[in-house]
């Protein structure tokens, strides 16, 4: 948006009804809005003309930081000279460019690439793939799908019944049958203002063992846990414990899923979690930092037996898989992908961000013994500071704080009373010092 056009706009309800926004509280926001017209690097300028720090990279997703000249070109280009080619039964190069690329950066035999438009499709294909294997190999009982409490899985049915957070899915129906639960890993007593990971909860991995028992894994299709959960408000994995997890899905035969749609791309300071944990899942749902954000696009990665199953059990002349979406491998979205993995890999991003991994964590649990701050977590590039909640006003604390960041220059997000942390890779410690010197601040006027 223009400078003209920025001050043409009458940001008031008349002009705001029409939009129901997602995840948001329409009328709080409509009453006194806040809107974003430009963004550079670390910064979003307001409609005010006002700088404010990304704290957040967008939403889990500007990994490399906003505005990179590099993406837009590349787009720029790319609609101008093919703006849209169909998936099914037809192909474009940039597609199997950027697949044999994402394929590259995965271990072992994580070797298939399928795409999507976001996370949620992301994981309802991961879904989808995982059920249809198992009966493409003659185990068509194995349909039981197996979450976690607490997790986010993005917002599709598939991605809501495996999910575990009660907001997201109590006022949607019976969603998807057959689906049960692990325990989530967080516990307060036990792994408040751990440095990484907590040494505590490895064997709450063995629940996986108690659901097989009763359901018999000849009936358990998948296991799908996010390796940190983020949206959640960053909960994360005690040591040993996906590597637990993987032990009993070996064991049983079930499918281990690794949704690395926040974790993928840099942000443990490694290509992904399944590299940074060591630990191989059998498919891989992304999105966000694929296109640090510019584009809408995920992707979904199957090991080579997976695909070759599929493969091996149509007709060499009918579709193997029916399922897919109008803009699965957009050339649009693939150009925005292909240039966000060169910026990756020129600036040496992941790598940096492992670097600068230390001087985040100090920073962050510098914040220990401030007013209201009961825990303090961190792992790569992600941070979390949970707040005591104001008694019988559950997220006002941290809501206030939002706000209060928000007017004083910094973009941070919240999710109950936990204000979650994920700066652009491209952050330098100057930025992390004005971060916490902020929310220090802020902190501290809390009621």
């Amino acid at each position: 948006m223009s400078a003209q056009a920025a001050a043409s706009f009458e940001p008031s309800p008349n002009n705001m009804e029409a939009f129901w926004m997602p995840f948001t509280a329409n009328r709080q926001f409509k009453s006194k809005p806040r809107l974003f017209v430009s963004a550079e690097n670390m910064h979003y300028t307001t409609i005010e003309g006002r700088k404010v720090l990304d704290a957040t990279a967008g939403l889990w997703c500007c990994n490399a930081g906003h505005g990179r000249k590099k993406i837009t070109e590349a787009v720029s280009k790319q609609i101008a000279n093919l703006d849209y080619a169909p998936a099914f039964q037809m192909g474009h190069p940039a597609a199997f460019q950027l697949a044999s690329r994402l394929a590259a950066m995965m271990p072992g035999d994580l070797d298939h690439v399928f795409f999507t438009n976001s996370g949620s499709e992301s994981v309802d294909t991961a879904l989808k793939m995982a059920i249809a294997y198992h009966r493409a190999k003659g185990q068509g009982t194995r349909q039981r799908l197996i979450g976690r409490e607490r997790g986010y899985h993005g917002v599709g049915f598939g991605g809501i019944s495996v999910g575990g957070i009660v907001s997201n899915r109590k006022v949607f129906g019976s969603l998807l049958n057959g689906v049960d639960h692990l325990p989530h890993t967080f516990n307060l007593k036990e792994q408040a203002f751990s440095r990484g990971q907590p040494a505590w909860g490895a064997h709450l991995a063995d629940e996986l063992e108690r659901i097989v028992t009763l359901h018999d894994a000849s009936n358990i299709a998948a296991v799908i846990v996010e390796p940190v959960a983020g949206s959640t408000g960053v909960l994360l994995p005690p040591q040993g414990y996906l590597q637990k997890l993987r032990q009993i899905c070996d064991k049983h035969g079930i499918l281990l899923i690794f949704d690395e749609v926040i974790t993928g791309f840099g942000r443990l300071g490694k290509s992904f979690a399944t590299e940074y944990f060591g630990v191989q899942p059998d498919i891989v749902t992304s999105a966000k930092g694929l296109t640090s954000g510019t584009i809408p696009m995920g992707c979904v990665w199957v090991r080579k037996g997976i695909y070759d199953a599929f493969m091996d059990s149509a007709a060499e002349n009918m579709i193997e898989l029916f399922h897919g979406y109008t803009y699965s491998a957009h050339p649009v979205a693939c150009a925005a992908a292909l240039a966000t993995l060169d910026i990756y890999k020129d600036e040496d991003l992941f790598n940096r961000a492992n670097e600068l991994a230390p001087y985040w964590e100090e920073a962050l649990h510098g914040l220990k013994g401030t007013k209201n701050v009961i825990d303090l977590r961190n792992l790569g590039m992600i941070g979390a500071i949970e707040l005591e909640p104001i008694p019988g006003k559950p997220t006002a604390r941290a809501f206030d704080a939002f706000l209060k960041c928000y007017e004083k220059g910094l973009l941070i997000r919240t999710t109950g009373d936990i204000i979650a942390l994920s700066p652009p890779l491209i952050a330098e410690k100057s930025h992390i010092d004005q971060i916490f010197d902020i929310l220090s601040g802020v902190l501290k006027t809390l009621d």
